[in-house]
């Protein structure tokens, strides 16, 4: 990258409008629903697993911008901010900056017929289940003794069918943008931009009354990074070919999303939860990386393979088992095998992409990229202060808090040379990292001198941290 593509974004004003925020004083609570983000898709039968709502974890909330900034720099200072000084801090249960599964919708066509296809699979499998109870016992030896004889055509016939899968498997393979990583793309781009269209056009009614003004320093802050991050990384096809257009919404929630055609969606929660201007570039980059990847459509071209293959599996469970019961529990012992086998683990290698490839962005922006790890390490802090029970990462379709900042850590070293070749101004002040331990240390050490002989359990409620600054 050239150094005119990668230089400082430069500051006019006084040092807190490096920071997005102030210090948050209050508890509200993000309600995942149904196609909330792109990225990630709600829990419905069509997108299964392309969608998922959870609880979030919300700073909320922050003081204002209360001026209009007319530039950002991008700090290296590396520290948290002085209006840091005390957080209330609620865990509703854990954050994404992206909810759980991938949010693009799948085609309208596969919206309709899905339903069907499995409706007509329970069907199928039934009607052989009761066909069979109603041969006479003669009849049903004397099938299966000719099943016995042709049992070489049958075999032949179930391979033709399989190699007709490994066939269409194959031919749909091509190479993920940027990370050259082999992947199944059944959809064609350009449907999945016209279905985000729609997209758009539910969002924009959904939050008509919510949009913040392009005046807005909230809105000011979301465009100037959008643009330093593409700007820097106009070398890159999929990231010139698009056009980022900012919303800024006026909801608590801690999220953000960007649609398969370069509508970026930002909440000012998100806003009022990070610390400072570098975690919000990485996040950022994070979201415009799916977008870059492409990873809506290639989540739900994975769902769309493997649904078409658990019909063959469905029709053989309705078939087998002697009664509807057993056959509707066998159906759900099959799904919930293919979400926690195939579904979850893809959604968490292509969160783990997303990772690598915003960190990328922003290195390519000379955003300071050791605060990528601090920030889920903040996320990892405040579930452990509110004493929430930790789910296995089976279980869910992001990594961990702590594995996502432990992958984040192996990434820097490269993402600061990165940084580094695109002429971008040294990092000045101590690593972000090293500060959020020795704050760590000192939470700890005023946690235990502030517990009496007598109390048996703290009130974790409203819990108040005081870093302590550089």
């Amino acid at each position: 990258c050239t150094q005119d593509r990668c230089q400082r974004l430069n500051l006019s004003g006084n040092t807190r409008n490096c920071f997005l925020t102030g210090s948050p004083d209050s508890y509200r609570n993000f309600i995942g629903k149904g196609l909330r983000c792109l990225l990630n898709v709600p829990n419905t039968e069509v997108y299964k697993n392309a969608h998922h709502s959870s609880g979030r974890f919300c700073f909320q909330s922050f003081r204002p911008l209360g001026e209009k900034i007319t530039s950002l720099q991008i700090s290296s200072v590396g520290q948290l901010p002085h209006h840091f000084s005390a957080w209330n801090i609620q865990i509703i249960r854990s954050f994404h900056t992206s909810p759980s599964f991938q949010a693009a919708p799948v085609p309208l066509f596969w919206i309709i017929v899905k339903p069907a296809q499995k409706l007509f699979a329970i069907i199928l499998g039934r009607s052989i289940r009761n066909w069979w109870k109603a041969l006479p016992p003669n009849k049903q030896e004397l099938f299966k003794e000719s099943a016995r004889k042709n049992k070489w055509k049958i075999l032949l016939g179930v391979s033709s069918l399989g190699v007709l899968f490994v066939v269409f498997y194959f031919t749909h393979l091509e190479e993920t943008p940027i990370t050259g990583r082999t992947r199944l793309l059944v959809f064609g781009k350009g449907h999945f931009r016209e279905l985000s269209q729609m997209e758009y056009d539910m969002w924009m009614e959904e939050f008509k009354s919510k949009m913040l003004p392009e005046t807005d320093a909230h809105y000011q802050v979301v465009e100037r990074v959008v643009r330093h991050l593409s700007e820097s990384n106009k070398d890159i096809p999929q990231v010139s070919a698009l056009k980022w257009v900012i919303h800024v919404v006026d909801e608590p929630g801690v999220n953000a999303f960007v649609l398969p055609n370069g509508q970026v969606f930002v909440f000012t929660g998100l806003l009022n939860a990070v610390s400072d201007i570098h975690q919000l570039s990485f996040i950022l980059g994070h979201e415009i990386a799916h977008a870059v990847l492409e990873h809506a459509a290639e989540k739900a071209s994975l769902v769309h393979f493997l649904d078409f293959l658990s019909l063959i599996f469905l029709t053989m469970i309705w078939a087998i088992c002697p009664r509807d019961s057993l056959a509707v529990v066998g159906q759900w012992i099959q799904s919930k095998l293919q979400e926690f086998m195939f579904d979850r683990p893809y959604s968490r290698t292509l969160e783990a992409e997303a990772d690598k490839v915003g960190l990328q962005f922003a290195a390519k922006a000379c955003v300071d990229v050791r605060a990528s790890s601090v920030f889920w390490q903040q996320m990892e802090l405040a579930e452990t202060i509110q004493g929430q029970p930790k789910l296995p990462e089976w279980l869910s379709t992001h990594p961990s808090h702590e594995n996502r900042a432990e992958h984040l850590d192996r990434l820097i070293p490269e993402a600061l040379k990165i940084r580094e070749s695109c002429n971008c101004p040294s990092l000045s002040g101590p690593d972000p990292r090293l500060i959020f331990k020795l704050n760590m240390q000192h939470l700890l050490e005023s946690s235990k001198d502030q517990e009496t002989p007598n109390s048996t359990k703290r009130d974790l409620s409203k819990p108040k941290l005081d870093f302590p600054h550089t």
